[in-house]
C-alpha cells in the first residue's frame, strides 16, 4: 500500500534540541541579553525556521522556561512533601544548589536573571516570570503554614515572613552563582541557613 505523502516541508531539525540550546542561551544572556542570532546559531536554524516552530522570541522564551521548570526545577514538588518543614527547606537548598552551581550548565537562575535583567521593553516576560513564582511561593506558604500549626517553630512564626526568608536565601544564592561564587562557598551559605533553622 503506498504511503500517504505528508503534507508541508518536514523540519530538518529536532525541536527538544534546539529548544534545549535556546534555553541555554537565555540562561546565560538574559531575555532582553540574548539576540536572534545568538539564539539560531545556538539552535542550529534559521529565523524563518524558529518563527515557524516556535513563534517569535517571547514565544520560545516561555517555551523555553517551561522546559526550565520541567527539567531544573523539578526538586520543588517533591520538597514541599517532605514531613517537615525543615525537611522541606534542605530539599530546596539542595536542589538550588544542583540547578545553579554549574555541573556543565549555566549558573544563576533563569528566573532571578529574567526578572533582574528586564527593562520595560520586556515587563510582560518579567510578569510572567512573577506570576510563576507566585504560584511556588504560595504553595509554600501554605506548607510553611502547616508546619507552624503542627508546632515545629517554637514561639511566635510567620509563614509569609518564613517563605520570604527562604526565597530571599535561594535568589541570593543564584545571583551569587552568577557572579562566580564557587559551590563551596555556596554549599557553607546552605549549610548556615540550616542552622538557623529549628530544629525540628
Amino acid at each position: 500500500m503506498e504511503q500517504t505523502a505528508i503534507r508541508g516541508r518536514p523540519r530538518e531539525f529536532c525541536c527538544e534540541q534546539a529548544l534545549a540550546a535556546a534555553l541555554r542561551v537565555f540562561w546565560t544572556k538574559g531575555y532582553e541579553g540574548a539576540s536572534l542570532s545568538e539564539l539560531t546559531d545556538a539552535m542550529g536554524i534559521t529565523r524563518p525556521s524558529l518563527y515557524a516552530a516556535f513563534g517569535n522570541k517571547e514565544a520560545l522564551f516561555r517555551q523555553a522556561l517551561d522546559l526550565y521548570e520541567r527539567e531544573k526545577l523539578a526538586y520543588i514538588g517533591p520538597a514541599l512533601d517532605m514531613p517537615t518543614a525543615r525537611g522541606v527547606a534542605q530539599h530546596l537548598l539542595d536542589g538550588a544548589l544542583s540547578t545553579i552551581a554549574g555541573n556543565g550548565q549555566p549558573t544563576g537562575c533563569l528566573s532571578v536573571i529574567s526578572v533582574t535583567a528586564c527593562g520595560a521593553e520586556a515587563q510582560s516576560i518579567r510578569e510572567e516570570v512573577l506570576k510563576r513564582g507566585e504560584t511556588v511561593k504560595r504553595a509554600l506558604v501554605a506548607r510553611m503554614q502547616r508546619a507552624i500549626d503542627e508546632g515545629e517553630f517554637v514561639g511566635a512564626a510567620d509563614a509569609e515572613a518564613i517563605t520570604k526568608y527562604l526565597i530571599a536565601v535561594l535568589q541570593g544564592m543564584a545571583v551569587l552563582a552568577g557572579s562566580g561564587t564557587t559551590r563551596k562557598e555556596l554549599e557553607r551559605v546552605a549549610e548556615t541557613t540550616m542552622g538557623m533553622w529549628p530544629s525540628r
